[in-house]
């Protein structure tokens, strides 16, 4: 997500706050404030308990979490959920996974990655993602520190080291390795959310410039070496985050915030991207595509947002039945922030839910 830093358990930061309020609780804190005009703000997601949990079976509705992703596993016919955890077993921000067969009974938490003692960033883990991609498992995530830019603004959020990073494992209970000690994208960029993209057989990573830097957040994408250990070049800008007619500038700060970019091939060769900010009633979903069917765009902003009513930062995927799904959290006011499912219908033109 995207305002001040998510902390241990994925909140945002604020200046003046964080003296005051425990770490794991200020990206969900931030993001309330973000969009007070407009009901609420953004956050992002980890397990508030202190330390693991033992794995046993859990519903949906009974668990705290936030920017959900949900890789179905052909091979096993498996979905694995996987979310951020506070503290892993040796007591350093952790990535969790949970298993199911029927999308309603999960089983979890499983550790798939903790934090080195000697990792370059020491603060919350946001977004967790996995992709199966040429025979391996893929975990793209988000790394944050305290580690601040020479340039900070007065009356500001802190502007500090934060990426997006890539590791791999050969299950999707990992555990994953990382590539080196640092993050995929650009050191001198807040980046944030990266997700993956193949395109004539080239791997992409779709992410979001963070707004504290930038105030109007952005989304931008970079090409992949092809096994997914660095990244090629210089990120190329898609779309702003003002660019959505649905999209509201926070009153507090100002800004436009991107968050949680995701990629979908429609069945007549459309390209959708969901992303999610500020809207009406909170946060929102928007739909963008591209005309051209292609990464580079130009993308196109429809007017109204696919989901606009608390719940955002979602992901596609199918059932192993065939149905389209989207997951997002909602609604995004800490602690009661939960993974909702819905059915889509893939028009060819654009997607539907079809059980709002």
């Amino acid at each position: 997500m995207a305002a001040g830093s998510r902390g241990e358990t994925g909140s945002r930061v604020i200046p003046g706050v964080a003296e005051l309020v425990p770490p794991f609780l200020m990206k969900s804190i931030l993001l309330v404030l973000l969009f007070a005009a407009v009901t609420t703000t953004i956050v992002a997601q980890t397990a508030p308990a202190p330390g693991l949990t033992p794995v046993h079976i859990v519903k949906l509705a009974d668990q705290r979490l936030r920017d959900v992703f949900i890789l179905a596993d052909a091979p096993t016919q498996t979905y694995y959920l996987y979310n951020s955890y506070r503290r892993g077993p040796a007591g350093r921000p952790a990535v969790v996974a949970y298993k199911s067969r029927d999308l309603e009974n999960w089983e979890g938490p499983y550790v798939v990655f903790e934090t080195p003692a000697d990792f370059w960033a020491q603060r919350g883990i946001w977004a967790p993602e996995v992709h199966a991609y040429q025979g391996k498992y893929y975990l793209f995530t988000t790394f944050n520190t305290d580690d601040k830019f020479p340039e900070q603004w007065r009356n500001w959020l802190p502007r500090v080291k934060r990426g997006s990073q890539v590791l791999v494992a050969d299950s999707p209970l990992g555990p994953f390795q990382l590539f080196q000690n640092r993050a995929h994208l650009p050191a001198d960029m807040m980046t944030l959310d990266g997700t993956l993209w193949i395109e004539d057989d080239v791997p992409y990573m779709v992410f979001c410039h963070e707004w504290v830097q930038i105030k109007d957040g952005t989304v931008e994408f970079i090409r992949l070496k092809d096994d997914l250990s660095d990244v090629v070049g210089d990120p190329t800008k898609l779309f702003d985050g003002s660019d959505a007619p649905w999209s509201v500038k926070s009153k507090l700060w100002g800004c436009h915030v991107t968050d949680g970019p995701y990629l979908y091939r429609s069945k007549t060769g459309r390209l959708f991207m969901i992303w999610s900010s500020g809207g009406a009633q909170g946060y929102t979903t928007g739909l963008a595509v591209s005309p051209s069917g292609r990464l580079a765009g130009p993308w196109e902003q429809r007017p109204e947002p696919l989901f606009g009513a608390d719940g955002g930062h979602g992901m596609i995927f199918r059932r192993f039945d065939g149905q389209l799904m989207l997951v997002l959290h909602q609604p995004n006011d800490f602690p009661h922030e939960r993974a909702r499912l819905f059915e889509l219908e893939d028009t060819g033109d654009t997607l539907v839910l079809k059980n709002k």
